[in-house]
Order: structure tokens, then sequence, then C-alpha cells
């Protein structure tokens, strides 16, 4: 039998197709135009006008909607939580504190403005008050530099990471802390009216901006070992008492919660009193403790964590 010279021809292999563009347009490619179909071109830009048209990821008003908040509450947990997992951070230590309470040098440049001010006007009711507030912000600068050699044991010894949520004053310090001894140093920033930058001392890529205080409170969480709780006002309240809640009622595993001051921390909530009162029984006492010094945070926390076979080598 004769083979078909077809047969034993090469075969000819076509060129990759161009992954830009191709060389004849595909329908659809061009509008209709208006001398195929008047005013076409006008109803065209209409519809492409149209918020429908746009890519769902792409359109803010449908992401921002009340139907997609399920959508935005994932992302918001998704995002860090992706971040985190690829830079290794399992095990945190959340450090907690006053935005106001900020580095002594600061502190006295606030005192001494307010005292400018008040030469002024000798009898400025306000202005007395602002002094007086100053000297405290003063007094109370000693906690940043606690919060910031904590911060720096934490860095330089364990192998846990700073977690704060990312702002000014006893935040700024604990990161700061473990900025000084280059360890990686995470902030959980949220996103506020005013706006609220980052404190320069949190690693660029574990700085995460929340729009959910509810997701943010629940990665800070997510791998403590440790909760450390300097003077603060309201947030640090909301996040210490949510943390005593959970653990009160075992929706989280115990760990250690460290208040730092016990003096402020005994006139900002009265222990004896809500247990005398019948609001908290005897054992919640046991939730926490006090200490006064980065040292005594630090091997507080490591002899809570001995017995449960999880020591914290210093």
């Amino acid at each position: 039998m004769t083979k078909d010279a077809t047969d034993s021809a090469p075969k000819r292999i076509p060129n990759p197709p161009d992954p830009r563009d191709r060389r004849e347009p595909l329908p659809g490619s061009r509008p209709k135009s208006d001398r195929e179909a008047p005013a076409a071109s006008e109803r065209v830009r209409a519809i492409l006008q149209s918020p429908a048209y746009r890519e769902a990821e792409g359109d803010p008003d449908f992401l921002n909607g009340y139907d997609t908040r399920g959508l935005r509450l994932q992302l918001d947990y998704l995002k860090p939580e992706i971040h985190l997992q690829r830079r290794g951070i399992e095990n945190t230590i959340v450090v907690f504190g006053s935005t106001r309470f900020v580095e002594p040098a600061a502190a006295q440049a606030r005192l001494d403005e307010a005292r400018r001010i008040l030469s002024a006007n000798a009898r400025d009711q306000e202005a007395l008050r602002r002094v007086a507030v100053a000297q405290r912000v003063c007094e109370n600068a000693r906690y940043y530099e606690i919060a910031r050699e904590f911060g720096a044991i934490v860095g330089a010894n364990s192998r846990f990471a700073i977690v704060t949520g990312g702002g000014p004053g006893i935040m700024e310090a604990a990161n700061r802390g473990a900025f000084d001894v280059g360890a990686p140093t995470v902030g959980m920033n949220i996103a506020l009216p005013s706006e609220q930058f980052p404190n320069p001392y949190v690693t660029p890529d574990l700085c995460f901006k929340f729009h959910y205080f509810a997701l943010r409170k629940m990665h800070f969480l997510l791998r403590a070992r440790a909760l450390v709780a300097f003077p603060g006002g309201y947030g640090t309240f909301d996040e210490l008492f949510e943390t005593l809640t959970l653990v009160q009622t075992r929706r989280i595993k115990p760990l250690p919660v460290v208040l730092v001051g016990e003096t402020y921390w005994r006139n900002a909530f009265d222990i004896d009193f809500l247990i005398s009162e019948g609001a908290l029984e005897e054992e919640d006492r046991e939730l926490f403790w006090y200490a006064e010094t980065a040292e005594e945070i630090w091997r507080g926390i490591e002899d809570w964590r001995r017995p449960q076979g999880d020591s914290v080598k210093i």
C-alpha cells in the first residue's frame, strides 16, 4: 500500500496567539454606531455609566450596601488573617493602654505649653484645669517607659509578638520596644471618622486597618497568650472587660491578664465593692493581677504559664 505523502509531511505548529490582542477583533469590541442605529452611542453610554453595569468588586456603592455587610465582615477578618499566617505570627501578647500617656519629653512639652497659656491669665479656670491634667500626664509618662521596656523584653526574649491597637501613647510604646530590638510587631488600627494614624514602630506588613470593631477585637484574642492592660480610658476598659468576661464565662481559655499600676486600677474600678455587692464572685479576683514594672509583668506571665506547660524563656 502506498503511503500518502501528506502523512509524512511535518505538521505546521501555529505561533502562540498574541496574549494582548487579536488580529481580527471579536464582535462587540466596538459599540454600535449612530449610523447603524440613531442614538445608539447615547444609549450605550448610559448603560456604561449605570451602577448596575459596574463589576461587583469595583462598585463601592454595592460593596458598602446593607446587603453586602456579611461579605465585608468576612473580608475584614480574612485579610489580616492571611498576612499573619504568611508571617508565621502564631502567639501574641496584647498590650492596651491610653493613647494620651505619651513619652516623657512630649508630656513635658505639653505641660510647658499649658503653663505658658496660664501665665497669660492666672485666673482662667480652664487653663488651671489644663495645667493640672498636664501635670498628671507628665507623671503618667512613666507608663510609656514601662510599656516600651516590656515590648523590648517580649521582642528579644520570646516567641511571642507584641500586638497593640497600632495608635499612639501606650500602644506606640509597646510597639516601639519590640522595634528597638528588631522584632516584628503588630498594629491593629481602626477606621474612625477622624483619621488615627498608625504609630511608626509597627512592622509595615503587620499593620492592619479594620472597619469593624468586632473583627478587630476577635483578631486581638485569636492568638493572644496574655493581655497586659496599662492605665487607659474607654477603649482600654472595653477591651479589658470584654476579655475578662470571655474568660469568666469560659468562652475562651483562661489567659494571663495583667493590670499595670495597681493604684490606678483600684481607683478606676473597685473589685472589692463589686464582690461585696454580689455582682462578682470571690474567684473572679483570680482572673487578673497587678504589676508595676516591665520585669514584673514578664515574670508574672512566665509564672502563670509554667503550670500550663507553656513556660516563656527569659
